[in-house]
């Protein structure tokens, strides 16, 4: 199977790209690296593509900026999909996002819409943050000696183990939304960066705060974390973290 990897060098794409390869697909990698500029448009063919995975992303919390890019993203591969007769369109999208005011949510919720109604057969996959999320955060915020964490119930996956589900998906044909995806245990925001930063040999006071308005109330009241139905990884975040370099 010939399968369009959509933002195929990033934390997840990657992963999709190499399991895809590993289990005898033709994985084409659709990114700006690559020659191709899924915001514009600009030199996107999907001529012979069996299927889509996009695991595109953007690095905003800007409601205008995020639906913009995923709007365009999405509104190009579906066009040229439907030019090309691809099959299926597979998307990664986020445990919680109807229900976490925030904009890059909003702009996952737009990309979500958009897949739904864009007459090309489809699968979503929702899952958790991963385990990289902590080193993100701390890597993002910081004042002196102190790392702000925001309070947070967390559930995180294994990116590898994302990328085995959606390759599964791509296997199996259009299902529409699947059941989510999460890690196989909940952890505590602020735990997981100290244990990142002892790890690491990194030295830092982690402060949890608790974060203002709807968007940290969701962070803290489980919202960004599986329910009822929902399939789990097996990676542990200390497992994970007991393989990463120091």
């Amino acid at each position: 199977m010939r399968v369009a990897v959509a933002g195929g060098t990033g934390a997840v794409g990657r992963h999709v790209v190499d399991v895809l390869r590993e289990r005898g697909h033709e994985a084409v990698v659709l990114a700006r690296s690559a020659g191709v500029d899924l915001v514009t448009g600009r030199d996107l063919d999907l001529g012979g593509v069996d299927a889509v995975v996009d695991v595109t992303s953007v690095s905003t919390q800007k409601q205008a900026e995020a639906e913009s890019f995923f709007g365009a993203v999405t509104g190009h591969l579906l066009e040229a999909g439907k030019a090309s007769g691809v099959g299926h369109h597979v998307v990664l999208s986020i445990v919680g996002i109807d229900d976490a005011p925030t904009g890059y949510y909003r702009g996952k919720v737009l990309q979500e819409r958009l897949v739904e109604e864009g007459g090309v057969p489809w699968t979503i996959l929702r899952a958790t943050q991963f385990h990289e999320f902590a080193a993100q955060i701390l890597a993002a915020l910081r004042v002196g000696p102190l790392h702000p964490v925001p309070v947070m119930r967390n559930e995180p996956v294994a990116a590898r183990e994302v990328a085995e589900h959606l390759a599964d998906r791509v296997e199996k044909g259009p299902a529409g939304r699947v059941p989510d995806l999460g890690g196989p245990r909940e952890e505590r925001m602020a735990d997981m960066a100290r244990a990142y930063l002892r790890h690491t040999g990194r030295r830092g006071f982690v402060l949890p705060v608790p974060v203002p308005g709807a968007g940290g109330r969701a962070m803290r009241d489980g919202t960004l974390v599986t329910g009822a139905g929902a399939v789990h990884g097996r990676q542990t975040y200390a497992e994970w973290l007991a393989a990463q370099p120091r």
